[in-house]
């Protein structure tokens, strides 16, 4: 276990070098990283390293933009087309406002007050009564300015019916359909996982000050984890699932944390640096203990899906493929931390979708922080 951390380590120092350590930029990108974006979404190196240091200004620039719409604030995506954020506005008055700031707009019908309001309480009633097997899940949408509720393909009933009827009581819904989506978690196979009470894998999050985080769903409250080698590792501190799905395992017996996501040899392995939080349509990578490196875009934030065990809420919805035993890795976006695998559907053969809790709520919940370069 102690080699397999150094090894980890001596790829960190290879990039501590050529990274800010405020910022990522297009010069000072992982090596890796770049490769990953190539390969998942047919770009050059040099598109891909503009598109992070956009992507980077996109994220700092949010706070100001959300600030200077005020009450018309509808929502906010990074655009690949323009390399900018678009704030929506349902008062153009504010637009200039928003542009001083450094984003562009697109008007709006209805705020994301409105819309978040919507999805709370259309949350409130699946807590009260659990929604339908046949829906797959729910969230806001600020382009098109409604809460899409998720169907899986033929569904159809009484129950399907009364729920969206509730859900229209609640604001602006448009109907879509995916598959079902599921926790990756997996049985014990070869690979480099950790392993809980000796006979489910999941994936290891990110490092925080006493251990890792990663999802609720692979284990509960004094559940014991044993590392790649087998050896003891922790117990679960804290675990939430369903309602949310996150962990917090507690480490010892001489494994101790690395700011390092695991590159796989398939590309360089990542610095973590914070955990700022990416806009819709940002880059967003995963890694996992069964499929390693893969990339997408962060496709909905603040999003319900409706698993067979019960809701997850305030879940992030992103393109990227995963598999079982995937469960708990990480999802990153440069150097900046962004949550842990929850579930999805698909394969990364065919592709899919899936979810990741964000890093930010487990850190507030838990009371913990990243370990960071």
């Amino acid at each position: 276990m102690r080699r397999r951390i150094a090894l980890a380590l001596g790829g960190a120092a290879v990039l501590t070098a050529s990274l800010a350590s405020a910022s990522l930029s297009p010069a000072v990108a992982a090596p890796g990283l770049i490769a990953a974006m190539q390969r998942d979404f047919g770009l050059t190196a040099a598109q891909a390293e503009t598109r992070l240091g956009q992507e980077v200004t996109a994220a700092q620039v949010m706070p100001a933009a959300q600030k200077a719409a005020g009450a018309a604030f509808a929502g906010a995506w990074f655009d690949p087309g323009r390399g900018k954020l678009v704030v929506g506005v349902t008062d153009p008055a504010v637009a200039g406002a928003v542009r001083q700031a450094g984003a562009e707009t697109a008007p709006a019908r209805i705020s994301a007050a409105k819309l978040d309001a919507a999805k709370a309480a259309i949350d409130a009633s699946a807590k009260a009564k659990p929604a339908p097997a046949a829906v797959s899940g729910w969230r806001t949408d600020p382009r098109a300015g409604s809460v899409v509720v998720t169907l899986r393909p033929g569904a159809h009933g009484a129950d399907v019916d009364s729920f969206l009827a509730k859900a229209r009581e609640a604001g602006p819904v448009t109907v879509a359909t995916a598959p079902a989506a599921e926790p990756f978690s997996a049985g014990t196979v070869g690979g480099d996982p950790y392993y809980i009470n000796g006979n489910t894998r999941c994936s290891i999050g990110f490092s925080v000050q006493g251990g890792f985080v990663s999802a609720g769903h692979c284990g509960g409250v004094g559940s014991s984890v044993v590392g790649w080698d087998g050896s003891a590792m922790g117990t679960f501190a804290g675990s939430s699932f369903p309602g949310n799905d996150y962990s917090f395992i507690r480490i010892g017996n001489g494994w101790w944390t690395a700011p390092v996501v695991l590159g796989w040899g398939t590309v360089s392995d990542a610095l973590v640096r914070g955990s700022w939080v990416a806009p819709v349509g940002t880059s967003v990578c995963r890694s996992g203990s069964t499929t390693h490196w893969h990339c997408g875009v962060v496709e909905g934030l603040n999003e319900t899906v409706n698993y067979s065990q019960g809701a997850v809420y305030q879940v992030t919805r992103t393109n990227v493929c995963a598999e079982p035993g995937d469960s708990g890795g990480s999802f990153i976006t440069g150097d900046q931390a962004q949550g842990v695998t929850s579930g999805g559907w698909g394969n990364c053969g065919s592709g899919g979708e899936t979810w990741f809790q964000p890093v930010n709520e487990i850190l507030q919940t838990y009371g913990l922080s990243l370990v960071t370069a």
